[in-house]
């Protein structure tokens, strides 16, 4: 029984877009399969690594046959990219083989039961539902998810904090020495919601969202979240754990403060972090009126420095920072003005866009 008819590109396409979470090597086989469930010319994928579950049904073709079956989803990706994008393929199912041909090529892939498959318990009741155009979503979480922990034993701060109440949307990230706060407005009112997304999470809803028009609808039942958008359904567990309070961290009214054009500052900052040491990433920053030098050495002797002309006239401040979280903030700003806030050389530093309080950064500074 032909089990799915149709080219190349759209079935890796589909595979694809459900295989980020697959693992070649995984306590249980079976995780590493795909779950193919055809209804006529509709086909279901859904792959799962216990905590997250993504499901993505797309119409492909075929006969009018129904068929349930789990295949290596990463051998499947990897024979298919083999082929070329406009050749037909079939997948023909028997008692434990999957045949997949394509042109003059035939491959009999290993079967394991539909049955077997542990799809995630979803929870029974996910809620209100609200929406936002995935471009937002999307925007959002790549201005705050590179201040993540990683592997951090605070295992709440190797997430993302994500917070709804009224019409604003906010997400916060932070792994202890540096914090980012990025918010949109929607267009309609929502009940508080706050949840802290997991990093994996995070990272697969970045490769899944689009910018193309379109919303992304959210639900949070307790201790899961669910997403849809685009023919995808995405459900994730939820870490739990008390997120640090970010309005305490973000400094106010700081007495000294200076506004610069960000590509300036961040090819400035990237010349200098050429020549600091490879476990010291530190960089000065000696800012006074009219002038910001930032300069870094490292353990042979070498010394780079470089100065930006700059409208300044508070306090001279000299200052270290771990640079890379200097230049991950910046990449991941599109403005053209960024505005530093500064108290002294020991207090947190504070980078934000002016005339904008949707995007904060707060940096600790470092001993050099």
């Amino acid at each position: 029984m032909i089990v799915l008819k149709a080219t190349q590109d759209k079935v890796l396409a589909a595979l694809q877009s459900v295989a980020g979470i697959v693992e070649r090597r995984h306590t249980l086989p079976i995780l590493a399969n795909v779950l193919i469930r055809k209804t006529g010319g509709q086909i279901q994928l859904t792959t799962s690594d216990l905590e997250i579950q993504i499901r993505t049904t797309a119409e492909l073709g075929g006969d009018e046959g129904n068929f349930t079956t789990t295949i290596g989803a990463r051998k499947l990706i990897d024979i298919l990219r083999t082929m070329p994008s406009d050749q037909t393929v079939s997948l023909e199912s028997s008692a434990s083989k999957l045949v997949l041909k394509g042109g003059k090529s035939r491959f009999t892939l290993q079967s394991l039961p539909a049955e077997d498959f542990p799809l995630v318990q979803e929870a029974a009741n996910f809620g209100p539902v609200f929406s936002v155009p995935q471009k937002t979503l999307k925007d959002l979480l790549s201005q705050v998810s590179f201040a993540m922990a990683v592997h951090d034993i605070r295992y709440y701060l190797n997430g993302i904090l994500f917070v709804a109440e009224g019409k604003q949307l906010s997400l916060v990230a932070t792994d202890g020495h540096r914090l980012a706060f990025s918010s949109a407005t929607l267009d309609v009112e929502v009940p508080r919601q706050e949840v802290i997304l997991p990093r994996k999470t995070v990272l697969e809803m970045q490769r899944l969202l689009s910018d193309a028009e379109g919303a992304i609808e959210m639900q949070f039942p307790n201790n899961q979240a669910k997403y849809s958008f685009g023919g995808m359904a995405f459900v994730t567990k939820l870490d739990e754990g008390n997120f640090p309070d970010y309005n305490r961290v973000i400094p106010k009214n700081h007495k000294n403060s200076v506004t610069l054009g960000r590509a300036p500052l961040l090819a400035s900052l990237q010349r200098t972090a050429i020549l600091t040491s490879e476990k010291f990433k530190g960089v000065r920053l000696n800012i006074e009126p009219g002038t910001l030098r930032i300069a870094s050495n490292n353990a042979e002797q070498e010394e780079a420095q470089d100065e930006l002309d700059i409208d300044y006239g508070g306090d001279a401040i000299e200052i270290g920072f771990n640079v890379t979280y200097l230049i991950d903030a910046l990449a991941n700003m599109g403005q053209d003005m960024v505005k530093l806030d500064l108290a002294d050389s020991n207090s947190s530093a504070l980078l934000t866009i002016p005339d904008n309080a949707s995007f904060k950064y707060v940096v600790m500074p470092m001993r050099i």
